[in-house]
């Protein structure tokens, strides 16, 4: 049998891919693990979105291919979701594209503008899929730290130092995951700029807008954003609708083009059934918020409670679905502390250094995990 593609020499297995089924087989095995390691919403979404979806499988249309650009009505709706909540306009017909997940979406710009040897700004710490996306396209990742003490934004100086005569894509995410950090619209200006003035396509991944923030924002509100500018978000985390695969890429008309010639290539459209239920969620008016952000406000108060018996020191003012703390003074590093968590107390909570190098000395604590869970947990680590 021949070898496989040389760049996959340059990934590995996605860390939750593996750790889950580590997971899994302590489960097996007898072992009473709580996970509070991913972050994927464990609350139903809302029943109208439900109603949809099965109202839209006896629809003539349901089991047939779909359109590579969704439903017009999808388009609608993200162009009014994002109206409403965001006060950007978008042409439905042009500058949106729905699209299976925004993971699929990380893939699909990068290879619709990277070739080899071309370099990508990526964010340390960051999501993971960053980086592995890049280096799957053969081109090379370049990390720009965030730090603490700058209260995880990107430091200009160090970007102002950058050659950046071989960077294509430069890859944001606020608010920021792991570590919670809202952004000051002053910096996505900043961004702004400073990406136009090197011709890089800037891109805002934006999943956590909506999660106990106090106003979601977007950097497709900020003046001349869509020169430079792309944007993508998703029904996962802010609808409990994660299995679903639901997201969407919003931008100027010619960028969102070249991303749908490698959409239109790689799929045949999203079940219509999905894009209904996506439909009816995004109409969903404030209250729906208010009232996910009240059960996640809750819990956070039991993880804090947490980790504050832990020894762990955190942001009580980050938001999304995760908290981000210091390893407690004295533990070795993040991989070898939950380790040792997971083997005495039979809890799994993330490592920061899946984030990248920036993350050591750091673990997170999802928000997925019911009340009365977290307080078994808590009861795990009384002394």
């Amino acid at each position: 049998m021949k070898t496989t593609a040389r760049r996959l020499e340059s990934v590995q297995e996605y860390y939750f891919s593996r750790k889950l089924r580590e997971v899994a087989a302590r489960v097996k095995a007898g072992q009473p693990i709580i996970n509070m390691g991913i972050g994927s919403p464990d609350l139903p979404a809302h029943p109208s979105v439900i109603s949809a979806l099965e109202k839209a499988l006896s629809h003539p249309r349901a089991h047939m291919y779909q359109s590579y650009q969704g439903l017009p009505e999808l388009r609608e709706g993200i162009s009014d979701f994002y109206k409403t909540h965001y006060q950007v306009a978008l042409d439905p017909n042009s500058e949106v594209l729905p699209l299976m997940g925004s993971k699929e979406g990380i893939m699909h710009i990068s290879m619709a503008f990277l070739n080899p040897g071309d370099q990508v700004l990526i964010p340390n710490p960051g999501y993971p899929t960053y980086a592995a996306v890049t280096r799957l396209m053969e081109a090379e990742a370049v990390c720009y730290e965030l730090a603490e003490r700058n209260n995880w934004q990107p430091d200009f100086t160090a970007l102002e130092k950058l050659d950046t005569s071989k960077v294509k894509i430069m890859w944001v995410n606020y608010p920021h995951m792991p570590t919670g950090t809202d952004v000051d619209p002053a910096v996505f200006d900043r961004l702004i700029a400073w990406a136009k003035a090197r011709e890089i396509l800037l891109v805002n991944d934006n999943p956590y807008s909506f999660v106990l923030t106090d106003k979601p924002q977007s950097i497709l509100s900020r003046p001349g954003a869509k020169e430079v500018a792309l944007e993508l978000n998703s029904l996962s985390k802010s609808f409990n609708m994660a299995g679903w695969r639901v997201g969407m890429l919003s931008g100027k008309a010619e960028t969102i083009q070249s991303v749908l010639k490698v959409k239109s290539n790689m799929d045949s459209g999203m079940f219509y059934g999905i894009q209904q239920g996506a439909i009816a969620a995004l109409k969903m008016n404030q209250s729906w918020f208010d009232e996910l952000n009240q059960i996640y406000h809750r819990r956070r108060a039991l993880v804090e409670k947490l980790a504050n018996r832990l020894g762990a020191q955190f942001d009580s003012n980050s938001v999304g679905l995760f908290v981000w703390a210091k390893l407690p003074q004295g533990a070795k590093d993040s991989e070898t502390y939950i380790d040792k968590i997971l083997d005495e107390q039979h809890v799994f909570i993330t490592p920061g250094t899946i984030f990248g190098s920036q993350g050591e000395g750091y673990i997170r604590f999802s928000l997925c995990v019911p009340e009365e869970t977290i307080v078994e947990v808590l009861k795990r680590f009384e002394s």
